[in-house]
């Protein structure tokens, strides 16, 4: 799991004396737009969103990179030594790839209305590269750079560019790279810029990454499934809250041990916003179901979450879509549709009406318990 706040630094932390290194490399990806985005969209789902892209910025590290700390919506990377322009512009293009292909998939396989899931497409991303001579102290058993370099490099994030989607190379980076102005790099077309930073000018060269230019990685999206036979158990609520806050108990897997009934043990991804693909394990009466988040077509403004498990003995597969309609500004109302899937002509004749029961029974105390956990929850 991320830590999204930096360690303290304290004498009381440092385990060693300073070390002093070559000229290393400093490499931050820095995602536009952060704070804008928290301010203005819920807090809880941002910050499960801004943690899953750092993740994959962290996973699409091809350059053996130290990652020294994450400064909220920032990386800090580090290296001991330069990489050639091209391995350096290579990491670039596949870090910026990464960025905006999960970007793509959350924009097509979201299933939360909220302004922080709807609105994450708008994200962007810039890279600041420096070098120079710099130290390592070690903190809490963590190594982490600092000295003059690393105060350049966090300077050079507050530059005059404009637009948001671009990587910086520090002029004395791009000199020992052999990058000049107008060059042209895994065809990236560069240009100088200067800004003033206490009295001291920074130079550097800079290029453009619009998102139209990356080769994103291709993804599958979800189907919305649809069934020919009419579901198995319906059950009907009117509940006294607004669609929305009521659409995120269901869908927020951190509440549903309140109100599932007979759950035992629930895992799920606790840095991860549920979307169409999303898995979780549920431990229902001694029975581990896998699920994984499904959806449906549905009429104009409904809010629809499914699940769907191919491992509840004695069916083969069972289908769960919470439709959420609103009423009102305050209220809303729900339908629960269950289906069945036995493919056992005989098993399915057997079975079909025991196992109706046994759901309508389970899912009503369920949906009893959700209703009046949502009310004591706004209460």
């Amino acid at each position: 799991m991320i830590s999204r706040m930096p360690q303290a630094f304290t004498p009381q932390a440092l385990d060693q004396l300073p070390t002093t290194m070559d000229k290393s490399l400093i490499f931050i990806p820095d995602i536009s737009g952060f704070t804008e985005f928290v301010e203005t969209t819920e807090v809880e789902h941002s910050l499960h969103v801004i943690a899953e892209i750092l993740e994959v910025l962290i996973q699409s590290n091809t350059l053996d990179l130290q990652l020294a700390e994450v400064e909220g919506d920032a990386l800090f990377f580090y290296r001991d030594r330069v990489p050639s322009k091209e391995a350096l512009m290579n990491q670039v293009e596949v870090m910026f790839t990464a960025f905006y292909s999960h970007l793509k998939l959350l924009e097509h396989n979201r299933i939360c209305p909220c302004r922080a899931c709807s609105s994450a497409a708008d994200l962007q991303l810039k890279i600041i590269v420096h070098t120079g001579k710099m130290e390592l102290i070690e903190v809490q058993g963590r190594k982490k750079p600092f000295g003059k370099p690393v105060i350049e490099a966090h300077q050079l994030m507050k530059n005059s560019i404009e637009g948001h989607s671009y990587v910086l190379l520090s002029e004395e980076l791009a000199t020992d790279i052999e990058l000049q102005e107008g060059s042209i790099a895994q065809g990236y077309s560069f240009q100088a810029g200067t800004n003033t930073y206490s009295e001291k000018k920074l130079s550097y060269q800079f290029a453009a990454i619009p998102k139209e230019s990356l080769k994103l990685a291709p993804f599958v999206p979800t189907n919305k499934l649809s069934f020919k036979e009419a579901p198995n158990v319906v059950l009907k609520r009117t509940i006294p809250l607004p669609a929305e806050q009521f659409f995120e108990y269901i869908t927020n897997y951190r509440f549903r041990h309140h109100w599932l009934e007979g759950a035992e043990e629930f895992v799920y991804n606790e840095e991860e916003v549920t979307k169409a693909g999303t898995e979780h394990l549920c431990v229902v009466n001694g029975k581990h179901l896998n699920f994984v988040a499904v959806t449906k077509a549905g009429k104009p403004g409904q809010l629809i979450y499914g699940e769907r498990t191919t491992s509840p003995e004695p069916v083969d597969a069972l289908t769960s879509f919470f439709i959420v309609t609103p009423v009102d500004e305050q209220s809303c109302e729900l339908e629960l549709e269950v289906y069945l899937e036995i493919k056992s002509p005989i098993k399915k004749l057997l079975l079909t009406p025991i196992a109706k029961r046994g759901i309508k029974k389970g899912v009503t105390k369920s949906i009893n318990k959700l209703t009046l956990f949502a009310e004591k929850r706004v209460a």
